[in-house]
């Protein structure tokens, strides 16, 4: 008998936090542009696994924002990898194409720090 084995792909530290984020993708089938807004599930170096009310396809490219108080913190372009069609909470794994330094930068460590601060308010 040959055993399977999982091969784990992710590279790096995903870090649970809820950041406000806005996806965007032109729908064919939909007839026209969605604009949907969400949270993060967890950041991880090269994208986030967001929850949203309307996923896009498997495979597409969206334009990803991270804001922060009304303003857009970050924005670039990413592609799904995967989709949970879960009711409750449906989510899509979104990887960025290109910008992975100012991700990195601007909301990885961001998300690192708001973990951390969330850590050391509970410890308290």
């Amino acid at each position: 008998m040959v055993g399977s084995k999982s091969v784990e792909r992710r590279i790096g530290t995903r870090y649970i936090v809820h950041l406000p984020v806005r996806v965007e993708w032109d729908d064919e089938s939909a007839g026209g542009h969605v604009r949907v807004e969400g949270e993060t599930q967890n950041v991880g170096p090269r994208g986030a696994l967001v929850h949203l009310r309307r996923l896009p396809q498997v495979g597409s490219r969206v334009r990803l924002a991270v804001l922060e108080d009304d303003a857009t913190r970050f924005e670039a372009v990413a592609e799904v990898l995967r989709l949970e069609r879960d009711p409750a909470q449906p989510l899509a794994a979104l990887r960025l194409l290109g910008a992975e330094r100012e991700w990195s930068e601007m909301v990885w460590e961001w998300a690192a720090q708001l973990e951390q601060q969330a850590a050391d308010e509970e410890a308290e």
